[in-house]
Order: structure tokens, then sequence, then C-alpha cells
């Protein structure tokens, strides 16, 4: 199996809003999100975060937290951004007590109609391992199945918690807007 094809953690967690889809946007909201509204959105694992772009002139996102006992560095670049769905792609440096390595993590905002009135958002995060990081599970001979599990275990636990704090930020965002 190719290292691309292998998963190692994988989650979505959905939050609901009382928020028309019409009014929502996500993309408006990432590129635009203060730093301190960043940190409220999962304290204390949120660090720092910081807009910028690519070489390319992609928009991109860098969040410095803490998932489980590693602190990540993740450089987010657009891949899509529109109001309802934006796709967020990045080669994060994982500094670990056995030393740094990188993981690719993909993390898709999600907006669809929940009825009502309201939105149902959903935050979807997948990380898949890089060469340097089954090189660094080499190195210190750990099994792929083991660290998935803890990244398992750990990113989804970071992402249940930061879901609906994201979710009520969009909002905010959107009833702000509407003012």
């Amino acid at each position: 199996m190719k290292v691309l094809d292998q998963i190692l953690s994988q989650s979505a967690y959905s939050h609901e809003i009382d928020v028309p889809l019409g009014k929502i946007d996500i993309a408006d909201w990432l590129f635009t999100l203060p730093e301190a509204e960043y940190l409220r959105c999962c304290v204390p694992d949120h660090i720092a975060s910081g807009i910028t772009t690519a070489d390319d002139g992609r928009r991109m996102v860098i969040n410095v937290e803490m998932i489980g006992s590693g602190l990540v560095v993740q450089h987010y670049v657009a891949e899509e951004a529109r109001p309802d769905y934006v796709r967020m792609n990045s080669i994060s440096d994982v500094f670990t007590a056995n030393g740094r390595t990188q993981v690719n993590v993909l993390w898709e905002l999600i907006a669809e109609d929940a009825g009502n009135g309201r939105t149902r958002y959903t935050n979807r995060v997948t990380a898949r391992p890089t060469d340097a990081f089954m090189d660094f599970l080499a190195q210190h001979g750990l099994r792929f199945e083991d660290a998935a599990a803890g990244r398992q275990a750990a990113g989804g636990d970071h992402n249940r918690r930061e879901t609906p704090f994201f979710a009520e930020s969009i909002a905010r965002r959107a009833q702000e807007a509407a003012l």
C-alpha cells in the first residue's frame, strides 16, 4: 500500500447552528478569523493562527495547536474555498517526545442545509502519513498501527471539542454580517 493511500486518522463531527445556509460564508470566516477567536475555539489546544499566502498566491492558514501530546504546526493551503465548503491541505510539522516529523492533513469545513432555517456545520479532518513520517516510525522502532491508534484517539478528541466552537463562531460571523 502506498503511503498516501494509508489513513493515520480520520474524524468528522457536526454541529447545527440557528443560521440559514444562505447566510453562511465559511471561506470568508476562515480567511478573516482573528487569532483570539481561533484560540477560543479549542482551549487550551489552540496556540496560534495566522493568514498568509503560498508562493503561488493561494490563500493559506497557519495553525499551531496541541493534538494529544504533539505540538502541530499546520501549513494549510486552500484547494477549494466556497461559502459552503472549504478544503485545506497541509504538510504539517509534528513535534513529539521522540523528535520532529511530518503528516499530511486534509481539513474540510462543510455547511449543509439542516432545514427550518438551520445549518449543519461539519468539521472533517483526515491525516495521512508522509514518507518522512514512515521513516520516523522506522527510526524509532514504532509500529504504524500504534501511531495510527494514538493519532485517531487524540485527533478525534480534538476535533470533537473544537467543532461546536467553530460552528458557533461561523454563526456569529453570519449574524454580524447581517446587521
